[in-house]
């Protein structure tokens, strides 16, 4: 991604690499976690190797799908409780996934409007329909970068971030659906310290994560992604909140993410095993 990408004038950043005609191997005989994601919230960017995979998780844990909308429904709650009662304006969605609305922007934006977001995701599906994810309010700014939550030099060196965000002021850094893909060998926790280390007080830490506390059949879902050749594994409570070592939580801290805050659309009969996903939100000091 080329320098100029950092330099648009805002309303113009949709002029990205991402918005160009890329060739971009889909990879559509394999099965790909986004694509599931977007098959459990019933999106339409998925091929048959995809509901295939989807429908035989679906088998072995019948509340992925639920798992899924009700992690979308938390960062709805989390970004609107930041964008307005915590007053953030900056947001670095990493691990953004197939643009599904509301998408992250469109959420902060409708509560102000000013609101900068930046994606970034290194998944060909994301890459390919990262156009949707350009466009937003003209007084704000939308950015996507190609980069893995792995590589976190390149994510914070990255032109199209530092054209868009301001690092000497809060942002929110978003890891909604991602932490759960990442192995012991990947450094999970090197990962988010790095992260937080590169912003200034006053930023907050989302994140969610799957969990096999509530229901221990959950771990038939991660098996069923491994054979797919796709790593997802559990952390339970403690393993999650390590990932907010040193922040402030807000409340009501380390939770499922259906109990985080929860507004009239949340289903009153939901249980913690049938959600099964840890979820927070803290503030660094």
């Amino acid at each position: 991604m080329t320098s100029s990408i950092g330099e648009q004038p805002s309303g113009q950043w949709w002029k990205s690499l991402a918005a160009r005609p890329v060739p971009v191997d889909l990879k559509t005989d394999q099965a790909h976690s986004a694509r599931m994601y977007d098959y459990y919230l019933g999106g339409k960017d998925h091929f048959p190797a995809d509901r295939e995979a989807a429908e035989r998780a679906l088998t072995v844990f019948p509340n992925a799908r639920l798992v899924s909308q009700q992690n979308r429904a938390f960062m709805v709650r989390a970004t609107r409780h930041l964008a307005g009662e915590l007053g953030i304006r900056q947001f670095l969605d990493i691990g953004t996934g197939i643009p599904t609305s509301p998408n992250l922007h469109e959420v902060a934006q409708s509560v102000a409007a000013d609101s900068t977001v930046v994606y970034a995701d290194n998944d060909p599906i994301v890459l390919a329909h990262a156009r949707a994810l350009l466009t937003g309010d003209a007084r704000g700014h939308t950015a996507y970068l190609d980069a893995d939550i792995r590589d976190v030099e390149r994510i914070l060196t990255a032109p199209a971030l530092r054209g868009a965000l301001d690092l000497t002021r809060p942002v929110a850094i978003s890891l909604v659906a991602v932490l759960h893909f990442l192995s012991a060998d990947d450094q999970p926790y090197d990962i988010v310290g790095r992260l937080l280390d590169a912003v200034p007080a006053g930023s907050y830490l989302v994140a969610t994560h799957g969990t096999a506390d509530f229901d221990p059949g959950a771990r038939r879902l991660y098996e069923a992604y491994r054979a797919r050749g796709i790593h997802l594994q559990s952390r339970d409570r403690d393993e999650f909140g390590r990932f907010f070592a040193g922040l402030d939580l807000v409340e009501p801290g380390v939770t499922v993410a259906h109990r985080w805050r929860p507004d009239d659309a949340v289903p009153p009969d939901l249980t913690d095993a049938l959600v099964s996903n840890y979820a927070a939100v803290g503030r660094k000091p």
